[in-house]
């Protein structure tokens, strides 16, 4: 299984749909709330230079926004 981590902040509506995108194919992922974590934000930003929201990181590969076909790619999702 893949690992799964979503970047997300509380007032981002995209965030909510990539999430419950995964909790719908059966994906366990780990949720980091940028808001309230300052040094996962900046490695957010180190990592993919955005500063926005929803990023999801499926086995170190960054995925920035909530984009169904590259997701279900990085996941092997029919």
């Amino acid at each position: 299984m893949a690992r799964v981590t979503i970047y997300t902040a509380p007032s981002c509506t995209h965030c909510n749909s990539a999430k419950r995108y995964l909790s719908e194919h059966g994906v366990d992922y780990r949720e980091v709330d940028i808001s309230n974590d300052i040094q996962s934000a900046q490695r957010l930003i180190d990592k993919t230079g955005q500063t926005g929201v929803p990023v999801i990181e499926v086995d170190g590969k960054m995925i920035v926004g909530f984009d169904k076909r590259k997701l279900s790619q990085a996941l092997e999702l029919n």
